[in-house]
């Protein structure tokens, strides 16, 4: 258990650093305490169901990312509602870097001999 919840926390801590939020600011937007958000990226406190979805809202991720790390249709639903937007230079410009993100992947993994 210990060991899902810190995995749980992780996956809380780099979202929300990857929206550039603080432990305050998300707390914030989710309506819970700061402590809260901290127990929860230290994986010392499992989060409250209530607290789950409220988290889930504010980092704009599913529950099955949040609590198994596993991608849904719904996160590819949001995901491609934000490409689908972009104006058609930038939609290439993502696609050149997607395609050289899975090939800077593929010659990690052939290196390492996978």
């Amino acid at each position: 258990m210990d060991d899902l919840l810190k995995q749980i926390g992780n996956r809380i801590l780099n979202r929300r650093k990857q929206l550039r939020l603080t432990q305050e600011e998300l707390a914030e937007k989710a309506g819970i305490t700061p402590q809260t958000v901290s127990s929860a990226e230290l994986g010392k406190k499992a989060l409250r169901p209530e607290n789950i979805i409220r988290v889930c809202s504010a980092l704009d991720i599913s529950t099955d990312y949040l609590l198994l790390g596993e991608i849904n249709k719904g996160d590819h639903s949001v995901l491609l509602s934000k490409i689908s937007d972009l104006p058609p230079l930038q939609y290439r410009h993502l696609e050149d870097i997607i395609n050289s993100f899975i090939l800077a992947l593929n010659e990690r993994e052939a290196q390492s001999g996978k």
